[in-house]
């Protein structure tokens, strides 16, 4: 069971970048470093040490839902997904979400298959498209 975050909230939204970061099992120090140079902590309005808390709890409710024969653990869980997923429910907010996730998982030169699935299922999810992202943070 994951820990209760309020709808719309910086840590709502600092969850679901925790899991991208984690999402293709590898967290690459690029994507940390990308969250710093993109301001994402101050955007957010949470400093890194609320978010790093936020992330070891993710990773330490994620540990809680092992498999309890082998131990598994299961980075996608269409369940887990569709309830982080809920917790944000204001558009701008999940645009905000949609660009900060854009630009970590590709700040360490690529974009695996689980965290493209997982930007593509969160987009589809939301009904936002990449026009919608650019609308929304590319000055004209």
């Amino acid at each position: 069971m994951m820990r209760p975050y309020p709808p719309n909230s910086a840590e709502a939204i600092a969850r679901l970048l925790a899991m991208f970061l984690v999402t293709d099992g590898e967290m690459d120090h690029h994507e940390i470093e990308a969250l710093e140079e993109l301001n994402a902590y101050e955007v957010l309005g949470l400093g890194r040490k609320q978010f790093m808390d936020v992330l070891i709890s993710y990773c330490d409710d994620i540990s809680d839902e092992a498999d309890e024969q082998d131990g598994t653990i299961h980075l996608i869980d269409k369940q887990r997904i569709d309830n982080l997923l809920t917790d944000v429910t204001d558009r701008s907010r999940r645009i905000l979400a949609c660009a900060l996730a854009i630009d970590v998982t590709k700040s360490d030169g690529q974009i695996s298959d689980p965290e493209m699935a997982l930007l593509r299922y969160m987009m589809d999810s939301w009904e936002i498209t990449l026009e919608d992202i650019e609308n929304e943070f590319v000055r004209q």
